[in-house]
């Protein structure tokens, strides 16, 4: 199948490692310019052909709007793959307001910000991507993660609400919902588990792959592979929907 990426220009976040890393190398082997933005350009520089870098620290005003004007310089971007780290694990009953403002500042205002700054040329050209990686649990809430709930929720509104109103200029918005993907940060959290709960890292993983139907954790290239699709011309009519990646994790329908 033939995706019809050839020429485009995809702005990944957090394009350094993991997931980010992974969606940059499968959109450049499908033809795409990819440029990868993260703190450290360097890593981002070594994925490969087509790929380059641009510095962009998601919880700096100063670096994003660098970063805007980085991209727009170069012509601006057909396909956006945002992507932002998870804040620190805390329970809703022990986090105040102004513990939720950061978090938004950090996860959610920036991606918006590079969203709309991009998001006119897609139109004028009538062609765009949109995709935001979230977790599952914006559709079932994870124990002691009480600020990424929270912000992932108010992206995918966001998400939902931005796609009916730019899709007449054939630009869609999507959601990625990711079950448990082994990366870093899934390692951080099973690490994180295992000294709260006194067990062994091991122990935790175990306990966490007995809950997912696949019995595995994803690979990054799985998730890759599917934003590939959705970015691409074959996925025209596929916009304000949440596509699970998550080997059947989440129960609800």
């Amino acid at each position: 199948m033939k995706l019809g990426l050839e020429g485009k220009r995809a702005v990944v976040l957090g394009a350094s490692k993991g997931l980010g890393a992974a969606i940059a190398q499968t959109l450049a082997a499908e033809g795409a310019t990819a440029i990868g933005a993260a703190r450290t350009v360097e890593a981002i520089e070594k994925l490969g052909n087509n790929i380059s870098g641009l510095s962009l620290d998601l919880t700096d005003p100063t670096s994003v709007q660098t970063f805007i004007e980085g991209v727009l310089a170069q012509g601006g971007a057909d396909i956006l793959i945002n992507n932002s780290g998870g804040p620190a694990p805390g329970e809703a009953s022990a986090l105040s307001a102004d513990d939720y403002t950061k978090a938004f500042n950090a996860m959610a205002a920036p991606l918006i910000s590079i969203t709309q700054a991009l998001l006119p040329g897609m139109r004028q050209r009538k062609w765009g991507r949109i995709i935001t990686l979230t977790s599952s649990s914006v559709e079932s809430p994870l124990p002691r993660l009480a600020l990424s709930n929270s912000i992932r929720q108010a992206l995918v509104g966001w998400s939902k609400t931005l796609a009916g109103e730019v899709a007449a200029d054939n630009v869609t918005a999507n959601i990625i919902v990711q079950g448990r993907i082994h990366t870093s940060r899934v390692d951080e959290l099973d690490a994180a588990a295992a000294k709260r709960l006194g067990k062994s890292i091991e122990d935790v993983k175990a306990q966490s792959i007995a809950t997912i139907p696949a019995g595995r954790y994803g690979r990054v290239e799985e998730l890759a592979d599917v934003v590939a699709f959705i970015a691409s011309e074959r996925a025209s009519y596929m916009t304000g929907s949440m596509i699970r990646v998550d080997g059947g994790m989440i129960r609800s329908i």
